[in-house]
C-alpha cells in the first residue's frame, strides 16, 4: 500500500496510451463506485450495521480488484476466440488501456476513500480519517504521474532510476498474492461466514456486473467499451480492503471473508458475464 501500489498506479499512467473515451470511462468508474456505496449504506441501515461494520460493508462492495485479477482477464479474454482476426489481437491494446483507467479510479479510491471509512470505522473524527488518507502514498503519484506525462518535456525512461521504478511496478502482483495468502491464513475459517459476508458476495459478483450493464446504456458507450466496462465490474472484491480493514482494525475477519469468497466463486459469475457481454455487445 505504501510501496507498490503507488509505484504500479504511476507506472501505468504514465506509460499507457489513454483511449479517446477517458472521461466516460472515468465517470463510468466513479458512477459505478457511488452507486455501489449508496446501495451498501441502504443495506446496512435496513440491516442496522453499526459504523464500523457499515463501512467494511461499503468498502468491499465499492472496490474491486481490477489489478491482479482485471488487467489478467482483460488481456485473456481478448486475446483468444473471438477476438484474434489473421493470428492477431486488435482489440487487445483498446481493451487494456480501458482496464487501466479503472484501475487507476480503483486503486486511488481504495487507498483514499477506503482508508478514510475504515479510519471512520473506528469512531475518528473526520479530520484524523481525512489525515490518515493525505499518509497514503497513492494520492500523490496519481496527480505526479499526469503532471510528468503531460507537463514535463523530460523522458522518465531515461531517468538513472526507472529500471528499479519498474522493479517495484512488477512486484505489486506477487506481493499482493503472498500477502493476500497471509491474510487469509488467519482467516478462521471454520466460522461460518456471517449474513452480510455472503449479501456482500452477492452484491459484488451479482450486483457489480447488474449495475455496470445499466451503465454501459446511460453513457452509450461503444462495444469495446461496454464489453471491457462489463467484464471488469464482476471481479471479486479488492485484496486492498483485507489489508486496509487490518491495518485499521476495522472488521477484518468481515473484510478477509469476503475477499476469499468472492475470489473463490468468481471464476463461475466471470464465466456467466464474459459469455453473456459478447452477445451484448458486438464487435
Amino acid at each position: 500500500m505504501y510501496v507498490f501500489v503507488p509505484t504500479f498506479t504511476f507506472y501505468q499512467i504514465y506509460t499507457t496510451v489513454l483511449p479517446e473515451s477517458i472521461l466516460k470511462v472515468f465517470l463510468f468508474a466513479v458512477s459505478l463506485m457511488l452507486i455501489n456505496y449508496l446501495a451498501a449504506q441502504i443495506i446496512g441501515k435496513l440491516r442496522k450495521q453499526d459504523v464500523s461494520m457499515r463501512n467494511a460493508f461499503s468498502n468491499a462492495m465499492m472496490f474491486y480488484n481490477s489489478g491482479n485479477i482485471g488487467i489478467p482477464l482483460i488481456t485473456l479474454v481478448f486475446s483468444g476466440i473471438p477476438f484474434v482476426v489473421n493470428g492477431e489481437t486488435p482489440y487487445l491494446d483498446a481493451a487494456l488501456s480501458i482496464q487501466v483507467i479503472v484501475l487507476v479510479v480503483q486503486n486511488f479510491t481504495t487507498n483514499t476513500v477506503g482508508f478514510f471509512n475504515a479510519s471512520r470505522g473506528q469512531d475518528m473524527n473526520w479530520k484524523q480519517a481525512l489525515g490518515s488518507v493525505f499518509r497514503t502514498p497513492t494520492i500523490y503519484s496519481v496527480p505526479l504521474a499526469f503532471i510528468f506525462k503531460f507537463l514535463m518535456k523530460y523522458d522518465l525512461h531515461d531517468f538513472f532510476l526507472w529500471p528499479a521504478v519498474e522493479y517495484m511496478k512488477n512486484g505489486l502482483v506477487p506481493v499482493s498474492l503472498f500477502t493476500l495468502g497471509a491474510q487469509l491464513a488467519k482467516t478462521r475459517l471454520t466460522q461460518l461466514p456471517s449474513a452480510d459476508v455472503w449479501i456482500a458476495v452477492a452484491g459484488r459478483l451479482f450486483g457489480g456486473p447488474l449495475i455496470a450493464l445499466g451503465l454501459t446504456f446511460l453513457f452509450r458507450l461503444d462495444p469495446l467499451t461496454s464489453l471491457v466496462l462489463m467484464i471488469s465490474s464482476c471481479v471479486p472484491t479488492a485484496l486492498n480492503t483485507a489489508l486496509i480493514a487490518v491495518e485499521k482494525d476495522n472488521e477484518p475477519l468481515f473484510a478477509s471473508q469476503t475477499v476469499l469468497l468472492t475470489t473463490v466463486l468468481c471464476p463461475i459469475t466471470i464465466a456467466v458475464v464474459v459469455y453473456i457481454s459478447q452477445f451484448l455487445f458486438v464487435l
